[in-house]
């Protein structure tokens, strides 16, 4: 006998539906995690109001997922909804602005290189991409639009401009900084070359005596070299003791 599919996916709509649910078990198990049942011309489903909150859309439906699993149900979930697939939360919650400022700012923190710093910054400063360049053209905007909402406005509307000025000023202070860039980069190869050749060779360090041994008269150990035999000597035969 196959084992029955549900599946519940979202909606352009912002509803989560889950379909496939047509004996009374399965729907007992989705009434249960939260799920409303409709039974229409379309037949029956279950769903999720829009106004449902996204983290709640994720709980109830691994819930729902959970017990149908657990009853011998095949549950097609997607990623979006899969809280065993889906990232964790960031802690700036809706502020993805700065959610990935701060990401930039842990890949600076985190260059060991000058061509890993030079991708981080480009973040920041790029003329046309970068998060600078964004920021600025918000607070224009803004300043725009505060007055497109109150004309009485005007101080606002100044200040929006005067923070968007200062972020042109600190564009043009790195605006040709790229130079520079790459010599953080070669100083920062030349600094990893230098530190190399300054360690001890070695071989060296495994011939020397150790200051102990000379202060104890310890001779040094023998080279590993093997000594060839003088050939033109004489074998040294030991004489009868006596």
């Amino acid at each position: 006998m196959p084992v029955p599919e549900i599946t519940i996916t979202p909606e352009f709509s912002g509803s989560v539906v889950a379909k496939g649910a047509s004996d009374d078990l399965s729907a007992r198990l989705l009434k249960r995690a939260g799920f409303q049942q409709i039974d229409d011309w379309y037949g029956r489903r279950h769903r999720l109001p829009t106004t449902t909150p996204l983290d709640d859309k994720v709980a109830i439906a691994n819930h729902a997922a959970e017990m149908l699993r657990a009853a011998r149900y095949h549950v097609v979930l997607p990623p979006s909804l899969d809280n065993r697939m889906s990232l964790p939360a960031h802690p700036l919650g809706p502020y993805a602005a700065g959610a990935e400022l701060l990401r930039i700012t842990d890949q600076i923190r985190a260059a060991e290189t000058g061509a890993d710093f030079q991708r981080a910054v480009d973040h920041l400063f790029h003329p046309e991409h970068g998060a600078l360049e964004r920021v600025r053209e918000a607070l224009e905007a803004a300043a725009e639009q505060v007055i497109d909402l109150d004309d009485e406005a005007h101080a606002l509307s100044d200040r929006f401009g005067f923070a968007a000025d200062f972020l042109s000023s600190a564009q043009s202070e790195l605006i040709n900084s790229e130079a520079e860039l790459r010599r953080v980069g070669n100083a920062s190869e030349r600094h990893t070359e230098a530190r190399f050749s300054t360690l001890p060779d070695h071989r060296d360090a495994a011939r020397a005596t150790s200051p102990a041994a000379a202060k104890a008269n310890i001779p040094s150990p023998p080279s590993t070299e093997v000594a060839q035999p003088n050939r033109s000597a004489q074998p040294h035969v030991p004489g009868p003791r006596r």
